[in-house]
């Protein structure tokens, strides 16, 4: 018993120590290949229990984004 979990042990730990070769192929080489375009934070929807902004309206987006910001202003949220 004891020396299976010693073997098991051992395996385990020479299993975690392999280096895993890494090649790249001709599609990855190709510039903005892996690269996802983003979109603008203001185009996406808002999350279904998160904060609310009019989607595509960046002036909602960043009044929101202010107000999620004087909420973790310790002075701004005891009064000081």
């Amino acid at each position: 018993m004891k020396r299976a979990l010693l073997i098991a042990l051992a395996a385990a730990f020479a299993a975690g120590c392999m280096e895993v070769e890494q090649t790249v192929t001709a599609e990855q080489r190709q510039a903005g290949s892996t690269v996802k375009r983003d979109t603008a934070a203001w185009n996406n929807e808002p999350l279904a229990n998160g904060p609310k902004w009019t989607k595509g309206d960046r002036n909602s987006w960043e009044e929101q984004i202010k107000k999620r910001q004087l909420t973790q202003n310790e002075s701004v949220r005891i009064g000081n």
